[in-house]
């Protein structure tokens, strides 16, 4: 089985870059497909914390090749100031570290039209990080965009850059009364840089294939979650690329034929960052306990994540929509102190029973969420090493999620360091 995917099933903020740090040790390339900086992957080490946003999170392990795949926009700048600071703390990236020349720049300009949109939005605002992400693929889809091998020539970066910023100044004094940079230092900044970044710039479809042909084992990892899928998810409030499966195959020029195997990661309870719904969400107090004890931050921005229970139906969409093998539980011992834990089963809308989080929920979708209660176990979880070491209640709880979702739990995270996993299948290429 040379390729294994990762796959966020709720809102993001699942804990993919723990698990993608986890299966590392046994992989050979670690390929992102999609996203940008606006993802946060958060690892812990021996009690050290790294905070991963565009390298992908094998980079950890010196036996990983990293990818970053031409289905993420990058922001030429965050990723050097990214490199730099894994190079400072004792890693070697730059001889690991491959981009695909087909992968769209994050220029000032999408920053600058980010922050505007959203303070237009006022009260209807969407939720973005602020990074550009969104506007970035826009102007990818409107074929407006510079690509990271654009930076191979001068006269290239001066002459798109030069268009784009002839496209966008009227409409920042017209319609957002604000300036921009010029087009020549944009060009300037983006040229500066690309002497260190050009050397890593590789045709992504080749080379990746030719891994596979070589009979290297190649882990996939996402960012964000299916319920923030452009196409899938809580539209608007939503990111700007495809975290679902599908975004593989365009995010890394990879036939659907040569996915074996695809985990879904899944909190034991759920958050989301920012605006939409969220049917299982705490009242304030509960959420704040629970956020207190999860560190439920965002990792990119810091925000406060909204806090819920385990939503049954959300996990059922993002299994048929990514057709997950497995489930990977993060976070079980953010529960340990509470006398009973509760699973939202299903909903009832409009008076019929719904098991599948449904196209079209709104903020303002009428949701009776209908909840199991189970006993909690109240013991704290970790230092156990083996699923016989959890207590019962605490198999309970994970058992009965297998049985909602009709799929095992592979994976049971007890800890936020890396060694707090416990793994109920050997190998994860076998």
């Amino acid at each position: 089985m040379p390729t294994f995917a990762i796959i966020g099933s709720q809102w993001g903020d699942e804990g993919k870059g723990k698990i993608v740090d986890l299966i590392s040790r046994e992989a050979d390339v670690v390929a992102r497909y999609q996203g940008g900086n606006n993802a946060g992957h958060t690892v812990v080490v021996n009690g050290e914390q790294y905070i991963l946003h565009l390298v992908p999170s094998g980079v950890l392990h010196a036996n990983c090749q990293c990818l970053i795949g031409n289905g993420l926009v990058v922001d030429p700048q965050v990723l050097e100031e990214e490199i730099q600071a894994l190079e400072g703390r004792g890693f070697e990236v730059r001889s690991r570290l491959l981009i695909s020349e087909g992968a769209h720049m994050v220029l000032p300009y999408h920053r600058l039209l980010d922050a505007a949109q959203e303070k237009l939005r006022g009260k209807g605002k969407i939720g973005t990080t602020g990074r550009g992400i969104g506007c970035a693929y826009g102007d990818k889809v409107t074929r407006v965009g510079l690509r990271l091998g654009d930076l191979r020539c001068e006269k290239v970066v001066r002459e798109k850059i030069k268009r784009l910023a002839s496209f966008y100044e009227p409409m920042f004094e017209n319609v957002y009364h604000e300036k921009i940079p010029s087009a020549g230092k944009v060009a300037n900044d983006l040229l500066e840089l690309a002497p260190k970044l050009v050397p890593m710039l590789i045709d992504n479809v080749t080379w990746l294939n030719e891994q596979l042909d070589a009979g290297r084992k190649i882990l996939i990892e996402g960012a964000q979650g299916i319920h923030l899928d452009i196409d899938h998810g809580t539209y608007p409030f939503v990111t700007s690329s495809n975290p679902s499966p599908g975004g593989i195959s365009t995010g890394l020029g990879l036939s659907p034929r040569r996915i074996d195997r695809i985990a879904g990661v899944a909190k034991a309870y759920t958050t989301r960052v920012g605006e939409g719904p969220l049917p299982t969400e705490f009242d304030e107090e509960f959420g704040n306990r629970i956020r207190k004890e999860g560190a439920e931050y965002g990792a990119t921005t810091g925000r406060p994540r909204r806090c819920g229970w385990f939503d049954a139906p959300v996990v059922r969409r993002s299994t048929l929509l990514g057709g997950f093998d497995e489930i990977m539980l993060t976070k079980l011992d953010v529960l340990d102190g509470l006398e009973s834990v509760r699973i939202a089963t299903h909903y009832r809308i409009g008076g019929r029973d719904v098991p599948v989080f449904p196209m079209g929920v709104t903020m303002e979708t009428e949701i009776e969420v209908v909840y199991e209660d189970l006993p909690g176990w109240r013991t704290p979880l970790g230092q156990c090493k083996a699923y016989e070491d959890l207590p019962e209640n605490a198999r309970r709880y994970i058992e009965r999620i297998e049985q909602l979702l009709g799929i095992p739990i592979t994976v049971v995270s007890v800890s936020a360091d890396r060694g707090g996993a416990i793994l109920r299948r050997s190998g994860f290429f076998a």
